[in-house]
Formats: C-alpha cells, structure tokens, sequence
C-alpha cells in the first residue's frame, strides 16, 4: 500500500452524465484545490473512464489527492486497472487512491459479461492486480462487501450510510483501515427529502436503515442521510461521520445536477466543513 495522505475532508467533483470538456474538469479540480479541499473524487459513467479523467487532473494541480469513488471492474481488467494506477502512483507519489465497485448486474451484462456472485467476483478481480505503490478501498455498502474489503483490501467507501451506519463499517473494518464515508450534499431539506425517497425505493436500502432504526420518510432519516442547509450545518454533519470512525468524508452533490451550481455550493461549503 503506498502512503496517500487524505485529509479529513474532500468532494467529488460534480457527476455529470452529459459529455464535459477537459477544460471544465481542469478547471474544477483547482478550484476544489484551491478552496482547500484536502481530495477530490471522481466517478464512472458511461463515456468517462475514471483513471483516464485523474490522468488529466493530476498533471492540472499540484498538492490535491484524487480518488476513483468508484472505478468499475467491468470496465477494464484487473491488470489494466492495476497498471494505470501503477503508473499514475509512480508519476505523483501519494496523490492517489484506488477506489473499486462491482456496481450493479446491468453495468457487467453491458461488458458482455455475468454478474455472477459479487463477493467472489471481486475477490478474485483484486487478487489478479497483485500489489501497487497505492491503497486500494472497495465501494462497500454492505455488511459483507465491508467485511471482504477489511480482509482483502486497504478500506473502505460506503456511501448514503448514517453516522451510525459509519460506526458500524468501522466495527467491522477493524482498525487501521481507511475509511471513506460518502455523504450527499444538497442545497435545503426538500433536495434532501427527494434523494432519500429514490434511495429508499431499493428494498435492501430500506431495510438497513430499519434495522438502524430509522423511519421510512421521517425528518429523523432525511437529516441523518444527506447533508443540506447552511455550511455551518453541513459541517455538523461530517463531524459526526469523522467522530463515528471515518477517516475522511467526501462530499457528494447530486448527480447529474447543474455542473457549475454544483461546483459554486461545494466551494461555498469549503471554508465551514475545513475549518
């Protein structure tokens, strides 16, 4: 595992599913920098291969860390993904991690491939990278793919998890772990309400927050799932993911929202939620 220094806080750069020039993304990333973000993170959509984009920005800032949150194993193989992030660890040492998902079985039926059993399909896909100068975490949000990336892996990103939910990836990552806990930013409470009401339209997500305790479509779930609001409480919220065992939050708006008003809201929350 090679060294790459987080920070408590980073964001994603905003997730567009529409074709965004490399200018806008140069663009982005320094100024998510110099706003003080500690990492930013990208994702994989299609048209937009995620090591590729880091490729780019990288080579565009100079302190900031990236990370994939999260590359597709159905994108590339494994001695693919393991050499691209060979290559880009070695070029800027300590400015990259490896984030890995096994997403969902559509994403493997268009690779032409099967979906098969996910806990065993990235257990082999991590083993046929062999080691690299940089960490790797697995998109977890499950108690089992959580418990595969303590053992197999350098952590784990779950994301849409209360800070309870935080607190128990912890428990069974174990120490000395990383950690990243995805957390949803939204400019006010009916944002908020909107993305819990989709996310809760998947029954295993439905279940987990009841065995956390929460209420289908209460202000209790809304509040604890997605931060919106002031910057000031904002903040609030990724102090209790920091204080539930996370060891860096990174902040995520909606996807396919605005590109720029994405931006603008995360620069605005920066000098709270670094302070």
């Amino acid at each position: 595992m090679g060294m790459t220094e987080l920070g408590p806080v980073g964001a994603f750069l905003p997730v567009s599913f529409t074709s965004v020039e490399p200018d806008v993304l140069r663009d982005a990333a320094t100024r998510l920098e110099r706003a003080g973000y500690h990492a930013a993170w990208t994702n994989e959509v299609p048209g937009k291969d995620a090591l590729v984009q880091l490729a780019v920005l990288l080579g565009a800032t100079s302190r900031i860390a990236f990370g994939t949150g999260i590359a597709n194993i159905w994108a590339r193989e494994p001695e693919t993904a393991h050499a691209a992030a060979d290559f880009l660890a070695r070029a800027h040492p300590g400015r990259l991690v490896l984030g890995l998902g096994v997403g969902y079985p559509e994403q493997a039926a268009a690779a032409g491939r099967e979906f098969g059993r996910p806990l065993a399909t990235v257990r082999r896909y991590v083993d046929r990278m062999g080691e690299g100068p940089y960490p790797r975490i697995l998109g977890a949000n499950g108690p089992k793919m959580q418990a595969l990336a303590g053992e197999i892996a350098d952590g784990a990103f779950p994301a849409m998890l209360p800070p309870e939910g935080t607190a128990q990836v912890r428990r069974t990552l174990g120490p000395g772990k990383l950690l990243v806990a995805g957390l949803s930013v939204v400019p006010d409470r009916a944002a908020a309400a909107e993305q819990v009401a989709g996310a809760m339209n998947q029954p295993a997500f439905a279940r987990a927050m009841a065995e956390l305790g929460y209420a289908e479509g209460s202000d209790r779930l809304v509040d604890a799932l997605v931060a919106h609001g002031d910057p000031a409480a904002v903040a609030a919220r990724v102090r209790d993911h920091l204080a539930a065992g996370a060891d860096h939050v990174a902040l995520l708006p909606p996807a396919g929202a605005d590109f720029a008003a994405s931006l603008e809201h995360l620069e605005a929350l920066a000098p709270a939620v670094l302070a």
